[in-house]
């Protein structure tokens, strides 16, 4: 190992150490200015650990696990990650991580710790085998930054793993609505427009629930049949301008374009129909919504959805009630609710994205088309298998749907009649 140096140099010190050769000659960092033998020290001592490790500065990191995570939230998850997502971090490291390692020192932290961390995660809790998974991951992403940022040299988690349990816990069912389920729930809520047509807005597109309430009408092209997926509503906690905030889709390969099928193209139209004459009805009345603190991330404006006096670009959504109040996905809760208890029938809203997973592969479609149309972030390289969803095979994957997914009661409820 290299050997630092100390001279001074007038009135102050220099480190000096010597590096590999270049084209056979001699060669060597240094730096004057320091006004004591021991600040040269202490500063040579860092270059050398950054040159050695190639120019990734090695930091000695003295601070708890727990001051580091709520670092590493706000320097990395808060700007790289959709609010749902590192909401959902915030609760894992409140709930299980920091009760248990935030006390350890960063640097402290090994992979016995972990190891142990896990084990007694397990023995303690009765979760599913991926909720336990999330817990981990974040443990792992917390490390991977602590390492490429020079605050560790080595990572405790990188073999971190479940203990092998033959009960953990099965996962929730999820439910593939079938032609019944979807007849029985327009029939109980045909007079609740805006929830049928969200409805089956996901039943033919497999859209995420946040996807759907997102919707303008600026997003829909009834002459190209396309619509244009970019943004996600999420909520945060409400205050005298609301909750609602609009933000990009969950990942990059969710900014799409769905093809629309007869079947849903008609329900919107009408449905659109029905909006505008009650856009009429209310007048003066009519609840109308824009944009406040815009920013612009990928190409995509974002912001918080606010009453159109406070805000700008304003936002015509498709999914309001009947004068026009925006309540993003809270038009599901009652309905969903009902669902269950009365129509006995356990599913969730966001199962309709499962749903037309299911019967587009049980119809044929292979699983690049169907990645294309759900947006869906896991497959091998975007670039290998992405697909224009106006290619004739993803056309054809989503007018499978609606030949598959069709009945009486569809056609007779989509008139959305007054």
């Amino acid at each position: 190992m290299a050997k630092i140096i100390i001279r001074k140099r007038g009135s102050s010190y220099q480190y000096r150490f010597e590096i590999a050769p270049v084209d056979g000659v001699r060669k060597w960092i240094y730096k004057s200015g320091f006004k004591t033998k021991k600040e040269a020290e202490t500063a040579g001592a860092e270059a050398l650990a950054e040159y050695i490790n190639a120019g990734s500065p090695i930091k000695p990191c003295n601070m708890s696990y727990s001051d580091f995570l709520d670092y590493w939230m706000d320097a990395y998850c808060r700007n790289n990650m959709v609010y749902n997502t590192t909401s959902t971090y915030e609760t894992l490291i409140r709930l299980y991580i920091k009760p248990e390692l935030g006390k350890y020192r960063l640097a402290d932290i090994n992979c016995v710790t972990l190891t142990k961390f896990t084990n007694k995660l397990v023995d303690e809790h009765n979760f599913s085998r991926d909720y336990y998974r999330n817990i981990i991951k974040v443990i792992k992403s917390s490390f991977s930054y602590a390492i490429e940022y020079g605050h560790l040299k080595y990572d405790p988690s990188s073999k971190t793993k479940l203990p092998i349990k033959k009960n953990y816990k099965s996962p929730r069912k999820k439910h593939v609505y079938s032609q019944d389920d979807i007849d029985a729930i327009l029939e109980k809520f045909k007079k609740n427009k805006e929830f049928i047509c969200a409805f089956l807005t996901a039943c033919y597109t497999g859209m995420r629930t946040g996807e759907v309430f997102a919707l303008t009408w600026d997003d829909i092209d009834f002459d190209k049949n396309i619509i244009s997926v970019e943004h996600s509503v999420y909520d945060k906690k409400k205050d005298s301008l609301g909750r609602w905030h609009m933000g990009p889709t969950k990942t990059k390969a969710g900014k799409r374009t769905i093809p629309l099928c007869d079947t849903l193209k008609e329900a919107l139209l009408n449905y659109k129909k029905y909006q505008d004459l009650t856009k009429q009805l209310y007048a003066n009345d009519y609840k109308k919504y824009g944009l406040k603190d815009i920013i612009i991330i990928d190409d995509v404006t974002t912001g918080r959805i606010v009453d159109s006096k406070y805000g700008e670009q304003d936002l015509d959504f498709v999914f309001t009630k009947e004068d026009g109040t925006y309540s993003g996905t809270d038009i599901i809760k009652d309905p969903v609710k009902i669902i269950k208890n009365e129509l006995n029938i356990n599913c969730r809203f966001y199962d309709l994205r499962g749903s037309f997973a299911t019967h587009a592969d049980h119809n044929g479609v292979v699983t690049k088309d169907i990645a294309a149309i759900l947006g869906h972030a896991r497959v091998e390289t975007t670039d290998e298998f992405y697909l224009s969803p106006m290619d004739e095979s993803v056309v054809k994957a989503v007018n499978s749907i609606n030949n598959l997914i069709s009945s009486d009661t569809i056609s007779k409820t989509i008139k959305f009649e007054i």
